[in-house]
Order: C-alpha cells, then sequence, then structure tokens
C-alpha cells in the first residue's frame, strides 16, 4: 500500500503552526515570521482544514495547543529539522561551510562544563561552526523539540517531558544557598532556616528545572514562604547582586563553583543533598548526530568527568 503526503501542506504551514506552537501566541509569531497576524491566523486554518482536526484552542486570551496539536508538533519539528539539515549539507557543499552545531547549555553547564568542552572541541578542527544558547530548561527542551537546536545539557526533565527525547547521564550536582563573604548568617556554625526569612532570597523561576527541588527543600525545613523573594535565571544579576548585599543566592552549585573556589562567595552550613539532580545529554530519539556534533558530545563528557561529584 502507498502512502502519500496531502500536497496542500506546504513548508510555510509547518514553519508557521511550530512559531505558534513555540510561541503560545499569534501575535509573536507573527512578529519572528515578518508577517501579519491576519496571514498566520489563515495559515493555520488552512492547515487545520488539511488535517480536519483543531491544532490550537483559545485558553483566556490566550491559546493552548490541542492534543491533535501536540502528536502533530512532533512531527511537523522532525520535518523542519531534516529540511535546515539539508540546506545546511547543500550550503557546505557550496561555500565550504562547516555544519552549525546549535547547543542548549543551562547557565550551570554553559559555566561549569562548556568552556573545557569548547577548547577540546576546537584542538579537533572540524570547521564545523558552534552555536550556544543559555536558558531555562523547559525553553531549551522545547527549542530542541521543534529542531532549533540539536542538543540540551542539563537537567534530565520530569518524565511527561522527556518523549521523544533520549538522556546520557553526565554527572548530579546539587542546590546550593550561598551568600557573600563576611555575611552575617555565615556567623553560626549552622544555619538556622528560621532566620533565612530576614534576608533577600534569589529563587530559581517557576520554570526552571530546579525550582520543584527548591520549594519542597525549603517546606521540608519549615519554611512556606519567604518574605523578600526575587526570582530570576541571570547568573550575572545573581553574582553582582550578592557581592553587593546581604542576599541569599540559591542557585546550582556549579553556577557559583568558581566564585566560592575564588572565595567570592560562600555556601551557607546547610545539607542540601537532597537536591541532587541528573545532569546530561539529550537528544531527539529520532536524530542522527553529525561527525562533528559526535566530537563535541565526547568533549562534553571528557569535561563532565572533571566536575567533582555531589558539590
Amino acid at each position: 500500500m502507498c502512502f502519500v503526503i496531502d500536497n496542500r501542506i506546504k513548508f510555510r504551514h509547518l514553519q508557521t503552526f511550530v512559531e505558534v506552537a513555540r510561541q503560545k501566541s499569534v501575535m509573536k509569531a507573527a512578529e519572528l515570521l515578518h508577517v501579519s497576524q491576519p496571514a498566520v491566523t489563515k495559515t493555520i486554518r488552512e492547515l487545520e482544514e488539511v488535517l480536519g482536526v483543531a491544532v490550537f484552542e483559545r485558553d483566556g486570551r490566550g491559546i493552548r495547543i490541542t492534543r491533535y496539536g501536540d502528536v502533530f508538533l512532533k512531527h511537523a519539528g522532525a520535518a523542519l529539522t531534516a529540511l535546515r539539515q539539508g540546506f545546511d549539507s547543500v550550503s557546505q557543499e557550496r561555500h565550504g561551510d562547516g555544519l552549525p552545531i546549535r547547543i542548549g547549555a543551562l547557565p550551570t553547564v554553559s559555566t561549569r562544563i562548556m568552556p573545557h568542552a569548547m577548547s577540546l572541541f576546537l584542538k579537533e578542527d572540524t570547521g564545523a561552526r558552534i552555536k550556544i544558547v543559555t536558558g531555562e530548561n523547559a525553553v531549551l527542551l522545547e527549542q530542541l523539540r521543534v529542531g532549533d537546536l540539536d542538543l540540551v545539557v542539563g537537567r534530565l526533565a520530569a518524565p511527561e517531558k522527556m518523549t521523544g527525547f533520549s538522556f546520557e547521564h553526565l554527572y548530579s550536582e546539587q542546590v546550593v544557598f550561598c551568600v557573600r563573604a563576611g555575611h552575617p548568617l555565615l556567623a553560626g556554625k549552622a544555619a538556622d532556616f528560621s532566620n533565612l526569612g530576614a534576608y533577600p532570597v534569589l529563587m530559581p523561576t517557576r520554570a526552571s528545572i530546579i525550582r520543584p527541588f527548591v520549594e519542597s527543600f525549603l517546606i521540608a525545613n519549615g519554611i512556606a514562604r519567604l518574605p523578600i523573594q526575587i526570582e530570576t535565571v541571570s547568573d550575572a544579576f545573581g553574582r553582582a547582586f550578592v557581592r553587593a548585599s546581604d542576599a541569599i543566592w540559591i542557585i546550582s552549585a556549579g553556577v557559583v563553583a568558581s566564585d566560592i573556589a575564588d572565595g567570592m562567595l560562600v555556601t551557607l552550613p546547610i545539607d542540601t543533598s537532597g537536591t541532587s539532580g541528573p545532569v546530561g545529554l539529550t537528544m531527539r530519539t529520532d536524530a542522527v548526530p553529525s561527525m562533528p556534533l559526535s566530537i563535541l558530545m565526547q568533549t562534553i563528557r571528557e569535561a563532565a568527568g572533571k566536575v567533582p561529584q555531589h558539590t
């Protein structure tokens, strides 16, 4: 039996659908695609007519993807990825450019792993072009799913978020409570949780992968809420703010490892071993890594092998 893809589905249908799904907004998708909102709406309606089902539905003032749309997204993302790889391959043949490798890395990985991994990779002289982006785990995984990234180096996501992905464990990392040198809480031999609320606390955002670990840890130690709380994923802001104030920064150990080694920041004497989680390589299960990407993955493994465990 021969199956034929409906020839009414065009590249623009896939591209528009994936962008709306990623942005969760027709307006934002239109801006990024440089087309009008009515054009985006029309394209989505054409796609829904071909599929025979709705791929988006209203959710308050916004929209959300439907169950059918979520199923189609996995295939649409894979199709766009295959097309991009084809274009990249042709470009390489015509212009002698290296294949682009797009890596998503959590802030802790960008600080702790990628510099050494890139130094090792550059010695291999593959000629490949590299793009490294940093962000929240959920955002990076979504970019990986739709084909905007080739690899994500970060924490293992919840099982329901790992459909269509494979994960390779590299090392485990825990969360730490760090402050500036000379902070008042360092005067005692053990941290008093009842005193944490007296200081500003920098927390991971709700979308971050470590937020559930932090919330569970705080609740287990009798802290239901923190009066002065700032949510951020900016390590630059966190580092500058904590060094200039009495704030407490709750963050993955890898982000501040060098600051602690230099004595600029100090971890509070709190046992956070219960917040430890696996860090590793996440890829789409249907992806076949290019030779340069395979080499980069190997250098990441080598760099990760030098990370102290349970720190």
